[in-house]
């Protein structure tokens, strides 16, 4: 190669930002507002249950599934279809309907103010719901159900071609692959024996095998469809004291500065700490941590009556706590 041929532009200027500028996502709802995300982020969402984790994820989702406008109605969507994979068997589809109808319900109210007087009887506020509306934004969301972590191992390995059939029917690519909850098959895989597979050049079944290939597949399918990714996992609160009394070295290894995180889960010295269980190799794949738990001073009962849940960023660590309540139409900052 000469050196003419090796100083000759490949591309011009406006190509390569094209190719190397990735557009940013529009800010998502509350709590996930105050950290700028990213597609190729992988999210987790901490939290003991019930916290709104789940809730989070379907707030996300019915945001994304909305379209901007429909029939001369601003709806305020993104028109993005969303992967949901369900590893905790406890989706709620009535809970999703019951949001998107929320929004839509609420952007037609606002469009029709000039009507209100009119919709005073139950069944004219339930008429605004247009069943072609409904149709195409739940067409948006593509739901996957895994019972154990063969079924998970084997949804990665087959979601690069489920996302490109996906995009070929919905004529969208999927922005936003949720995974609730990540560790619900923590404690079965790391009570499982490794037992040897009768070829010796096969890896064993074991709970480190299992999360080294689930961060190798959804880093495979980022680098073919770029995507946000959230996740929600149960967190694991212990007293303070129990740091000191831990015995073995793989309980000990757990308990470290960068894993354990000491958070007020009430009034007084209600103090616990929160201990990351997870294996190093998905820890440091995670980009951002979001800890969500329920807020038990007097707070809870001054502002609602019902319950407030409290979400602080871990990574990044910011130094600001958002309080929040779940009601019917979904989040609401207090």
């Amino acid at each position: 190669m000469t050196a003419r041929e090796w100083i000759r532009a490949d591309e011009t200027a406006k190509d390569f930002f094209a190719r190397t500028i990735a557009e940013r996502p529009p800010p998502l709802p509350p709590p996930l507002h105050r950290v700028p995300l990213r597609a190729g982020n992988v999210v987790e969402i901490v939290g003991p249950s019930p916290s709104a984790k789940s809730q989070i994820l379907l707030e996300v989702a019915v945001n994304c599934i909305l379209p901007k406008d429909w029939k001369g109605v601003s709806y305020g969507g993104l028109e993005l279809s969303v992967m949901f994979i369900d590893l905790d068997c406890r989706f709620d589809v009535l809970r999703l309907l019951q949001l998107l109808k929320c929004r839509i319900s609420c952007a037609n109210g606002s469009n029709r103010e000039h009507k209100e007087e009119m919709s005073t009887t139950r069944k004219e506020y339930n008429d605004v719901y247009d069943e072609d509306l409904i149709e195409v934004c739940l067409m948006r969301f593509r739901y996957i159900r895994c019972y154990d972590s063969f079924e998970f191992l084997a949804t990665l390995k087959g979601l690069a071609v489920e996302l490109q059939t996906s995009r070929t029917k919905l004529c969208s690519s999927v922005s936003f692959l949720m995974i609730d909850s990540i560790g619900a098959y923590y404690w079965v895989d790391r009570a499982s024996t490794s037992l040897p597979f009768e070829s010796s050049s096969r890896r064993t079944f074991s709970l480190q095998s299992v999360s080294e290939t689930v961060v190798n597949e959804i880093r495979n399918v980022l680098l073919l469809h770029p995507m946000l990714v959230l996740t929600t996992k149960a967190a694991i609160f212990s007293d303070k004291g129990a740091k000191h009394d831990a015995k073995s070295y793989s309980f000990r290894k757990h308990y470290t500065s960068e894993t354990l995180h000491e958070t007020t889960m009430g009034s007084g010295s209600e103090n616990s700490l929160y201990r990351e269980y997870m294996p190093s190799v998905w820890q440091s794949f995670v980009t951002h941590r979001l800890l969500l738990h329920p807020c038990l001073d007097r707070f809870s009962d001054v502002v609602t009556s019902g319950q407030v849940f409290v979400a602080e960023w871990l990574l990044p660590l910011l130094g600001t706590r958002d309080n929040f309540v779940v009601r019917d139409d979904g989040i609401c900052v207090v």
